[in-house]
């Protein structure tokens, strides 16, 4: 019974400035219909004066209660790892040799992707990665995960002054450690959340789950009004580790790093005023099921048993395949008309009068005023860079992520924004463009409006070393 009238109660509550608008044009309709001429209304029924005035109010309820509603990015918080795990290049250069001693083409393969990596002295990893030689184990998985997450949460909640069983939703993103008890059950028990917090675990889906996560937010906060939802999005390394000597696995060894954001997200009217950033749109795309997209981020076993991520050579080539796909979804979304006429008369020319002309890239900078381009490495940032027309401004961010935290995974793209917040570069009214790739092969993007001037936080990620940043990134480090 106290139940029932609780739903009662918050559906009344969340709906009076729908009610409210209802009623306000049923009472203006009643004076208006009084005062039509005689002779019309003469033709008029009573009958059909209710009729009209009724489907007039239920067309206006429909759309009123089926509107959706607008998720606001109240804070978020990136994880920073304590200098202690830092891997500058010459410890990894050395761990590297030591581990791999027998395989001398597999060093120098090593050696020529840090060279060319864009990463930087201050990178790290996991405390069991430091071992020569590491042996890793779930324990040891475990540990990282609760520091990573622990201390982005911590951080999300002194940032938000929000309590833990504030939170309605909690969903966790992990592509290649799903231990049992689960993440979120990890989470919920450490901070004491409500039992009936609705909790949700994702893996597999490479880089681009952070963003798949916040579009699975976005729709449970549809269905569940005046709710907290909590995405985490994180890649845990220390279970990951490749010991063998295929190339293609050596790879993720020189690139990924210890990562982790956790993002505060609502449909809360009353925190429109406080909230960062609003949603404006998600865009979930994929290459398709053919076999070299599906296999492009695997994780795999080598013919001697060692197992590790394997990533494929034509990456970048699916990887522009992808975001064309994604560029065709969103591009009408956001582009202004012009943009919009020259893409189709480029399109028309080219199907259907047969024209020599180079397909037409619009200029997403006229819809977009910073960018975050995953920091899946260099190579994808520079090809991105090209392929959009970006100047080294708008990638910025992308490139300083990759240099001081690494190929932090589906969590990269908070980073970035980090940064730019960090540089006070975000204003009211800034238009955001998250792009994420995945494996499968996706490309996912979001769209985010800034509400207000963001000052520099103070205990961001970034608050220690953003004063040294941009840095300046040589194409080749010789080690």
């Amino acid at each position: 019974m106290l139940k029932s009238a609780k739903q009662y109660y918050d559906f009344l509550i969340n709906h009076v400035p729908k009610l409210f608008i209802i009623t306000l044009i049923f009472a203006i309709s009643i004076p208006t219909f009084q005062q039509f001429p005689y002779h019309l209304l003469n033709h008029l029924s009573l009958v059909h004066t209710l009729i009209f005035t009724l489907l007039i109010i239920s067309i206006l309820t429909f759309y009123f209660l089926n509107k959706p509603r607008t998720i606001y990015l109240v804070d978020f918080a990136c994880f920073k790892p304590p200098n202690i795990l830092r891997v500058p290049f010459a410890t990894a250069a050395e761990h590297g040799s030591i581990i791999l001693a027998s395989q001398p083409k597999s060093i120098a393969f090593q050696l020529k992707i840090f060279e060319r990596s864009g990463l930087g002295e201050e990178t790290c990893l996991p405390h069991a990665l430091h071992y020569l030689p590491p042996n890793p184990n779930m324990a040891d998985a475990r540990d990282e995960s609760q520091l990573v997450i622990f201390s982005a949460m911590d951080s999300l909640f002194q940032n938000t002054g929000i309590s833990p069983k504030d939170i309605d939703i909690l969903i966790i993103n992990c592509s290649l450690f799903a231990p049992t008890p689960s993440l979120s059950a990890m989470v919920v028990s450490k901070y004491k959340m409500r039992s009936n917090v609705k909790s949700f675990n994702l893996s597999g889906m490479g880089c681009s789950a952070g963003l798949i996560s916040i579009d699975f937010a976005k729709h449970l906060l549809q269905v569940h009004p005046e709710s907290y939802a909590v995405v985490i999005s994180t890649e845990i390394i220390t279970p990951n580790s490749y010991m063998g000597k295929e190339r293609s696995m050596l790879l993720p060894n020189c690139l990924f790093r210890m990562g982790g954001a956790a993002v505060l997200l609502t449909n809360k009217r009353s925190q429109r005023k406080h909230a960062k950033y609003s949603l404006v749109h998600v865009v979930r795309t994929h290459k398709g099921s053919e076999d070299k997209s599906y296999r492009c981020v695997t994780q795999e076993e080598d013919k001697e048993g060692h197992v590790g991520i394997a990533l494929n050579l034509d990456l970048m080539v699916i990887a522009a395949n992808s975001l064309k796909s994604n560029i065709s979804t969103i591009g009408p979304l956001v582009l202004p008309i012009s943009e919009q006429l020259l893409f189709l008369f480029n399109l028309l020319g080219r199907k259907f009068l047969k024209l020599d002309l180079k397909p037409y890239i619009p200029d997403f900078k006229k819809a977009f005023d910073h960018f975050c381009i995953h920091a899946g490495g260099r190579a994808v940032i520079d090809d991105l860079q090209k392929h959009l027309r970006l100047s080294a401004e708008h990638v910025e961010a992308s490139r300083m992520t990759l240099h001081r935290f690494g190929n932090t995974s589906s969590s990269s793209l908070w980073y970035e924004m980090g940064y730019m917040e960090a540089k006070g570069k975000m204003k009211k009214g800034d238009r955001v463009w998250q792009i994420g790739f995945g494996s499968g092969f996706k490309c996912n993007s979001a769209v985010w409006e800034c509400n207000r001037d963001i000052e520099s936080p103070k205990n961001s990620a970034w608050a220690d070393c953003i004063h040294r940043y941009p840095v300046n990134e040589p194409e080749v480090i010789k080690l």
